[in-house]
């Protein structure tokens, strides 16, 4: 008779009901490639009264935790309620009392996955986290399976479905920043309080898991340099599209000289960069090795199937470690010492959106602060915004981040001109 692994899911909402959907619905796949009957015996929700899609058939629901984090039983915790607290102390109960862990909350592994990583391996269980990262696309298993054997350089990501929703409606339909949020909170793309979104946080917090994955760093998110996208304005859009290129809010870690930069901000990519036909809600992640060169990973950075996907995936490699006996080793092992990389070593070009007064000699003036830094300009766009103002557009050359941000200090401190919009733009 084949063994059982029994589960037990924390949070029945979306990602949960994807779950027992597919661990039922591929049961027979998964039994031949685990050698267990897989199975859900406890649900806990906030609500057993609340009307479910899913029947719940073979299992229970409750809303004790300890039903199932006290549960000998029950071998594996998925982790899918979301938000810190109370889910750290869940998973943290959990590999305290030997269960295995896979968790989607990005929010929990970016912030705390050093404290979780170090009891799950004092406890061997597995903690399996692939689903926190681009939904159903498996980039966490890819770079640290597939491509173990690489050194890779960079890293660049479009993993913030919402935003990626609302900057593609703006370019397509023309639309203004605040008409597309208020689409996207509509059809549930964006919460009522957009900020982890808009703001970049979110991408943030991924990214962080990004670099300690790929570069072996563990990066606060407090270094993580966040832009977000509140400051796009139409004129940005077109004046991309002038100049063949599109925006993105993108998420980069780079390695050099054994140091990491990490940023999340709107960032112009030419069009025919792969990342820039990555639409609506879909997710990217680009990686630059080394060996293997430039690869990308595109799907589904959300939604209740694709995530579900990745989490079960995990589900099945506990299962497998668990038949071989090798559960314990965490699911990286790479480290390397944390080091920024200062701003005098971040190269890029920049465009710049800049509004002044229009009269003689304030454009002198500008040139004269970008030189002085040594900055120079690649594409100048001028052109009224009123009969006392004009709105300069500047691409510059590469430069470095220090550099650019000695000519805006001083750009600042002249009253006639005003740096409204600064973005990274990605070579051409």
């Amino acid at each position: 008779m084949e063994a059982k692994l029994e589960v037990g899911i924390l949070g029945f909402g979306t990602v949960g009901s994807g779950v027992i959907h597919i661990l039922e619905e591929h049961a027979e796949k998964i039994s031949q490639m685990t050698g267990y009957q897989v199975s859900v015996k406890t649900v806990l929700v906030r609500d057993l009264e609340k009307n479910r899609r899913y029947e719940t058939k073979g299992f229970s629901l409750t809303t004790e935790p300890s039903d199932i984090l006290n549960d000998p039983a029950i071998a594996v915790v998925v982790e899918v309620m979301g938000s810190i607290e109370p889910a750290r102390e869940y998973v943290l109960q959990a590999l305290k009392a030997g269960k295995h862990v896979v968790t989607a909350n990005k929010d929990l592994i970016a912030l705390h996955g050093d404290e979780l990583i170090a009891v799950a391996q004092a406890n061997q269980c597995d903690l399996f986290y692939e689903a926190s990262v681009a939904g159903g696309i498996p980039i966490l298993r890819t770079i640290v399976n597939g491509l173990a054997s690489d050194k890779i350089q960079k890293v660049m990501g479009i993993v913030n479905g919402t935003t990626n929703f609302m900057l593609t409606k703006m370019k397509t339909e023309k639309r203004s920043y605040e008409s597309v949020l208020k689409e996207a909170q509509d059809l549930g793309f964006a919460e009522s309080d957009p900020t982890n979104d808009v703001d970049g946080i979110d991408a943030a917090r991924k990214m962080v898991i990004l670099t300690r994955l790929s570069f072996g760093m563990n990066v606060d998110l407090a270094d993580v340099d966040t832009v977000g996208i509140r400051g796009i304005a139409p004129r940005d859009m077109e004046v991309a599209e002038q100049l063949k290129y599109v925006i993105k809010l993108v998420g980069t870690a780079e390695e050099k000289n054994g140091s990491v930069a990490v940023s999340v901000g709107p960032v112009l990519l030419p069009k025919y960069h792969p990342m820039a036909g990555v639409n609506n809600e879909n997710n990217a992640v680009f990686v630059t090795g080394a060996a293997a060169g430039e690869t990308m990973y595109y799907g589904p950075g959300a939604g209740e199937l694709p995530t579900a996907t990745s989490v079960v995936s995990d589900i099945i490699t506990v299962a497998k470690n668990s038949k071989l006996g090798t559960n314990g080793n965490a699911f990286n092992s790479y480290k390397h010492d944390t080091k920024q990389t200062v701003p005098e070593e971040i190269f890029s070009k920049y465009y710049l959106r800049i509004v002044m007064d229009d009269k003689t000699g304030t454009f002198l003036k500008l040139t004269q602060i970008f030189a002085e830094a040594g900055v120079g300009f690649d594409k100048i766009l001028q052109e009224p915004l009123d009969e006392y103002t004009a709105t300069v557009v500047v691409v510059t050359h590469v430069t470095s981040k220090a550099q650019l941000e000695q000519a805006i200090e001083k750009v600042k401190l002249e009253p006639q001109m005003q740096v409204e919009a600064k973005y990274q733009v990605v070579e051409g």
